[in-house]
């Protein structure tokens, strides 16, 4: 008779999915963007940040190199959902026309917190320097995942000088708007102020080839 030996079960706890770590990392930076806007950068450690956010300090610094770059998830999702609006441009209609219809600063799940809170980091850009250095290099990822996108509609390969200009222009054109934004609505945003944000992204835009 053979002895049937049975497994043991796995102790600790179950390895975190790429999607949930993720959506800490998001956690915690609308916990750390509250405590900017609060009390300013430097008065705000990342032990603050981690107890506020219920995570340990191990687990804050395994997410974020420094306390500044907290800022990054919910400036992506900004960035993200213009990508995802830009490959969604139908192939009968023009790219303003579309713009109007379908742009909105962040996702369309996205509540109206985190529009908020990404509009508060950009006006705190403004006077911290180390935030303003994160910003800038997300916009200047930024480029990639657009020239991505142009090439996608265009049929020219990514790299292409037309496509990376146009995603250059295209990445200026949202960073100033948004800058304009977020300057003018620190007493809350409401439908028009994202009316006319989206109006201003549509009519700078047009000037640029190929995107009509």
């Amino acid at each position: 008779m053979t002895d049937v030996v049975s497994e043991k079960p796995r102790r600790g706890r179950p390895p975190v999915s790429d999607a949930q770590r993720q959506q800490q990392r998001l956690d915690i930076s609308r916990h750390a963007v509250r405590l900017f806007a609060e009390q300013g950068v430097a008065a705000t450690s990342g032990e603050q940040i981690a107890q506020v956010a219920g995570v340990s300090e191990r687990t804050f610094w395994r997410y974020f190199p420094h306390k500044e770059s907290c800022v990054e998830p919910l400036l992506t999702k900004m960035i993200d959902a213009f990508c995802v609006v830009l490959r969604a441009w139908p192939a009968e209609l023009g790219l303003i026309d579309h713009l109007r219809e379908a742009y909105s600063p962040l996702l369309d799940s996205a509540s109206d917190e985190d529009i908020a809170a990404v509009l508060a980091v950009v006006r705190l850009t403004q006077g911290e320097r180390a935030l303003r250095a994160a910003y800038l290099m997300l916009r200047e990822r930024a480029e990639h995942a657009l020239a991505e996108a142009l090439a996608e509609r265009t049929g020219l390969p990514p790299d292409a000088m037309e496509v990376r200009v146009q995603a250059a222009a295209m990445s200026a054109v949202l960073k100033v708007a948004t800058d304009d934004i977020a300057r003018t609505t620190s007493g809350g945003v409401t439908t028009d102020t994202l009316d006319r944000h989206r109006e201003e992204i549509a009519r700078a835009l047009r000037g640029l080839s190929r995107l009509r």
